[in-house]
């Protein structure tokens, strides 16, 4: 990595539209908030393009916003939520914001890591809209995961690849990219504020004729996951029939 480069997109703000924008969304995250984004800007700002970072914040009622204000780097965003609204919501507001060419939206706890993200860009510059990090492709790595996760998610997985046509075996890794023309109609679509949005996203995606491809990524399950998997299991079923009925009724006819 280049220091200068680094330094520069830390202190220089970018004339040009951004070839990249990483979107994280965030809530109640000031304890991990801040490393990642040092290792995200120290990775990106070595790949010699201009980019942004934008941390959504969903009403955070922590330090969060502060700390990241705090910063002062001059290519990184932050959006305040009055409320907490759930990560659909967060995520939708940062992709509609960005500015970059291609759009790639991280979760907060750096789970996947972003070195990770040469394999989506290359799959977009081949022509692609939408790239998925996948922990269910061949040659993914994954870690530290729970048996009770692991059960979970290869169950809905299975549910998923049942009912719905989202060109995809993952829906829930949290590291997509997506062209900018593609982001902005997809994520305007969007219905669903929590944890399924993904779902969401990507059946829209499929249904609307966008080049979808999985991308084998590593990814560990980082301590500290806000989510309760039996919760958002319930969640997630329920959300699998609203988008099912949003098709039928139409909802999506304007997408």
């Amino acid at each position: 990595m280049s220091y200068e480069d680094y330094q520069r997109w830390k202190t220089t703000p970018i004339e040009e539209q951004p070839a990249l924008s990483i979107v994280i969304p965030a809530y109640n995250e000031e304890a991990r908030i801040v490393p990642t984004i040092g290792a995200i800007a120290s990775h990106v700002s070595s790949l010699g393009i201009p980019w942004e970072l934008i941390v959504s914040d969903d009403g955070s009622k922590d330090r969060t916003v502060q700390v990241v204000e705090e910063l002062g780097f001059a290519n990184l965003r932050v959006l305040r939520a009055q409320r907490n609204e759930g990560k659909g919501s967060a995520v939708r507001r940062g992709m509609l914001a960005a500015r970059g060419k291609v759009v790639l939206f991280d979760d907060a706890d750096n789970s996947t890591p972003i070195e990770e993200i040469g394999k989506l860009l290359e799959k977009i510059n081949e022509g692609y809209d939408v790239a998925i990090g996948s922990r269910a492709a061949r040659g993914a790595e994954e870690a530290n995961k729970s048996l009770v996760r692991r059960i979970m998610s290869n169950g809905l997985r299975w549910i998923v690849a049942s009912v719905f046509s989202t060109g995809a075996h993952d829906t829930q890794c949290g590291f997509k990219m997506f062209t900018r023309d593609a982001a902005q109609r997809l994520f305007r679509a969007q219905t669903i504020s929590g944890f399924s949005f993904d779902l969401e996203i990507l059946y829209l995606a499929n249904k609307l004729g966008y080049r979808i491809v999985e991308v084998p990524i590593a990814w560990v399950d980082a301590p500290g996951s806000k989510l309760d998997p039996t919760k958002e299991a319930q969640r997630f079923l329920r959300d699998l029939v609203r988008i099912k009925l949003n098709d039928l009724r139409g909802i999506y006819a304007n997408a």
